[in-house]
């Protein structure tokens, strides 16, 4: 799967570690939900982080359809709740 996080590029990311960042998705979700903005601040850096460091950065020369698009971390929570499905930022 090819995620693209807004202003930073597109990271490969595993089938295998899509559980993991559907936890974390999940977290981002509820802390939308509630209108909690530390906790989604928090939460929407770590789903960012974990795709830093669990996926393989594309070369920026590389350019590859996106399969899934991510805000970036200045992203508002008003903003994000806008991206937001029933299944959060990634199905699944």
């Amino acid at each position: 799967m090819i995620m693209r996080i807004l202003g930073e590029g597109q990271y490969e990311i595993a089938e295998e570690h899509l559980d993991r960042l559907n936890e974390l998705d999940a977290a981002l979700q509820s802390a939308a939900d509630a209108g909690d903005e530390v906790s989604f601040t928090s939460a929407l850096s770590a789903l960012l982080d974990a795709v830093r460091s669990l996926g393989t950065p594309l070369p920026d020369e590389e350019i590859m359809p996106s399969d899934l698009v991510l805000p970036d971390e200045s992203t508002s929570l008003t903003q994000v709740r806008q991206l937001l499905s029933d299944e959060g930022l990634i199905p699944g």
